[in-house]
Parts: C-alpha cells; sequence; structure tokens
C-alpha cells in the first residue's frame, strides 16, 4: 500500500533547514536510472541501475527543494537518522502521456533518472508522486518507490562515457556557483560540427536576448559537446523517416506533429555527463517546426526553423522554472490535464481556489480578479481566464506573455519572478 505524505502550504511556507554539503556528499554525481511503466491509473517503477559521474554542478548549499514543483519529486535521506539530505521536483514524459487517450487502452514503459550529489555513505532514495485527489489546502505526495544505495556497491556503474571534444560558450566562474547548461547536437554529422557550434553560440544569444535571463547572464555557464550523429536530421515517424543519431530525437510524441522529445535518455545523459551541469539544451538539426520542455529533465528546440528563438526560451521556461503552458486553443494529446479543485503547482497558472499562495502579491489593487480581457488590463498583472489547455477555470497572470503566444522577450511579470528565483536558487 503506497504511503501518504501530506504536506501543508503552511508548512511548506516556512521552509527547510539546508544541509551541509561535505557532511554527507562528495563532489560529483550519483545517477539513478529507472524505468515508469503504467497506464492512465497505474504507475510502478523499476529500477535498472545506479551511474557515477564525475561533477556535482549544483549548489552545494541549495540541497533541499523549496520550491515544491513538479508531478514528482525525489528524496535522498541519510540512512541512519532518516534526515532528509536533499530533494529534486521534476517532471516526466510518463506524466503527460498517462493523460492521453492511449493511455486508457496500453501500457507503456518511460526510460528516466535521477541525479543527485554522490553520497559518502548508504542513502535511502525514495521517489514521490502527487496525488491530485487530496483537498485543495494541501500538497499531496504518496511515494511510489522506495530503495537503499550504497555507494560502494560492486554493481555501481563507473565506466566513463564517449569522451566528444566540449567547450565553454560562456564561462562566468566555478559551476557551483553558476547555472550550467550544457548544449548537446541531436542529427549532427562530423562534417557539420562547424554549423553545430555556430547554432549552439546563436541560441546562447537567444536566452540571453531575453529577460530576466539577460540581466543575469553573469550568473550562467553555457557548455557544448560535439556529439556526433551517424545521419543528419532527426525522425519524422508519420513520415517514415528514421535517422540514426546521438539521442534519437523524434517528432510527433504523442501525435502531435510539433513535439519534439528525446527517446534515447541514457545516451542524453552518458553525453552530458563529461561535464558540469545542471541543465540540458538539445538543439536538433532541422528546419521543422518544434521542441519540448520537461522540469528538471530536459528542453529540446529545433535549429533552424524561424520561430526557433521563441521556441527555446519558451521551453527553457518549462524545463527550468517549471511554467505551465498559458495558451488554451493550441492542440495537445492531454485531457483534462489539470484539476479545478487543487491550485496547479507552476507558478503561472491558477484556478483562484488559493490565489494567494500564487501572485495574488503582484496585482494591483486597481484590477478586479477575475481579470477582463479588455485593452484596460493590457500590461497589468491580474488573472486572465483561458491557460493550461483549457479556455475555462484556469487563469494566466497577463493577459500575453511567451508561455502564451508566440513572441519573444515576452515573459510576464509572474513568470520573470519564478525564473529569478530559480536563478538565484542555483547560483548560490
Amino acid at each position: 500500500m503506497f504511503k501518504l505524505l501530506l504536506t501543508l502550504l503552511l508548512i511548506n511556507s516556512f521552509g527547510f533547514a539546508q544541509v551541509k554539503f561535505e557532511q554527507y556528499f562528495l563532489p560529483k554525481t550519483l545517477r539513478v536510472d529507472f524505468y515508469e511503466t503504467g497506464n492512465s491509473t497505474e504507475k510502478k517503477i523499476i529500477f535498472e541501475f545506479t551511474k557515477q559521474e564525475p561533477y556535482w554542478a549544483g549548489s552545494k548549499i541549495n540541497l533541499i527543494d523549496t520550491f515544491n514543483y513538479g508531478e514528482y519529486q525525489y528524496n535522498v535521506y541519510d540512512s541512519v537518522s532518516d534526515k532528509l539530505i536533499f530533494s529534486r521536483g521534476y517532471c516526466t514524459l510518463f506524466q503527460e502521456w498517462k493523460a492521453t487517450n492511449e493511455a486508457k487502452k496500453e501500457t507503456h514503459s518511460f526510460y528516466e533518472t535521477a541525479t543527485m550529489p554522490f553520497p559518502i555513505k548508504t542513502i535511502k532514495f525514495e521517489i514521490q508522486a502527487r496525488n491530485k485527489n487530496l483537498v485543495p489546502m494541501a500538497i499531496g505526495f504518496e511515494t511510489i518507490y522506495t530503495r537503499y544505495i550504497n555507494p560502494n556497491d560492486m554493481f555501481l556503474n563507473t565506466e566513463i562515457p564517449n569522451r566528444y571534444n566540449w567547450y565553454y560558450v560562456v564561462k562566468n566562474g566555478g559551476y557551483n556557483q553558476k547555472v550550467d547548461i550544457v548544449i548537446l547536437p541531436d542529427g549532427y554529422t562530423k562534417d557539420e560540427l562547424k554549423k553545430f557550434r555556430e547554432d549552439a553560440k546563436r541560441f546562447t544569444g537567444y536566452l540571453f536576448n531575453t529577460s530576466p535571463f539577460k540581466e543575469n547572464e553573469n550568473k550562467f555557464n553555457i557548455l557544448a559537446i560535439d556529439a556526433i550523429s551517424e545521419e543528419s536530421g532527426t525522425d519524422f515517424p508519420c513520415e517514415n523517416i528514421w535517422k540514426n543519431t546521438a539521442i534519437s530525437s523524434n517528432f510527433y510524441t504523442f501525435n502531435i506533429e510539433r513535439y519534439l522529445t528525446i527517446s534515447d535518455i541514457k545516451s542524453m545523459r552518458n553525453i552530458a555527463s563529461i561535464v558540469p551541469y545542471d541543465h540540458i539544451i538539445v538543439l536538433v538539426n532541422t528546419k521543422a517546426y518544434g521542441g519540448g520542455g520537461i522540469y528538471n529533465f530536459f528542453s529540446v528546440v529545433s535549429s533552424d526553423n524561424m520561430f526557433s528563438e521563441y521556441v527555446c526560451v519558451h521551453e527553457f521556461g518549462h524545463a527550468f522554472a517549471g511554467l505551465g503552458d498559458e495558451y488554451y486553443d493550441s492542440d495537445v494529446a492531454v485531457e483534462n490535464f489539470y484539476s479545478f479543485e487543487k491550485e496547479p503547482w507552476e507558478p503561472n497558472l491558477s484556478n483562484l481556489k488559493n490565489f494567494s499562495t500564487k501572485w495574488k502579491d503582484l496585482v494591483s489593487k486597481d484590477v478586479p480578479i477575475p481579470t477582463p480581457a479588455n485593452e484596460k488590463y493590457f500590461g497589468k498583472v491580474g488573472a486572465f481566464e483561458g491557460a493550461g489547455y483549457s479556455a475555462k477555470g484556469l487563469y494566466r497572470p497577463a493577459y500575453d506573455c511567451t508561455m502564451k503566444s508566440v513572441s519573444v522577450d515576452n515573459f510576464c511579470p509572474v513568470c520573470k519572478r519564478a525564473i529569478q528565483r530559480m536563478i538565484d536558487y542555483y547560483a548560490k
């Protein structure tokens, strides 16, 4: 039977005492690889293996997650004292797939990973998933998997992946005090590496053309790895086009043409592990429109579409800051993705059930809630109906935003605040 953990919002508001890194960890990474298997009503975690990676790029100060973002979280406990020593929220492709029609009829498995600082001693590793049936005033997680991990286990994988050439596109300091983004190529052959290097530089510019990233450029390191693909391009399954690439990107995820994601998560992580990184951006060598972003997992964007700059910052908003989609009139595969009774965890979405926990503090007294969609309130923070793939019942902070429409350097004040908080969390 699942163990149910309820954490009241009131308790969460006080935060957690952070942990002394050197007492529990070494400056490298432990990666846990596993499958999540299930359907629309069931899920199960199946362990694959543990792996040692050479760097820990994250903060050595902020080890306990204070955001409570994500459909899942993993917690790391000292096995003797049961003290929480690391935690992180995240999202998965499985969580999106289970809201599709296909998940009502079939069972699928998705490859997933969790990364954490490398423990000195045995830890208890725990994965929790949100329980959406809990009361509106609570954040609820249920434990779906627990495993004790000994860092000295003879089966812990220490192999060194391919040593591709890598370099800094932007370097502003030590990796434990910066947001470290690694840009990976997919569908670039050996003869196209010069193009990838130019693309990596161009997309770095896209990121720093956008507020609040541009004001915080000195808090970022951007790296790139020359991972070589055997063939140029990417997969278009519905067109019977298949390419042999380094990370196996593909369009038509969940039968949505523009939804570009990664299927070979293991290879993606192995390639990224040769550098110190916090977040992964995959550039896919194609002119087709598309991309994808999953919180604390990856973001993907096509390299040469006229809207690639917008897609890059929009999808990175998902992957880095946990921002939700604010549009409601585009084709999506998921159904009833958000509860109308419990506040979404995304910082830029609300159903107004508990608005004081969202962005109410940024709303001027002269702005009504809900906020009418008329010109008087354009450019102001309010609560505009229509968000999260639903025209009714869900609200967004501004009439327009990069998370709503195809617009560059247009994050609303609420999204900017969420991004800034995440930058400060990693760069401490």
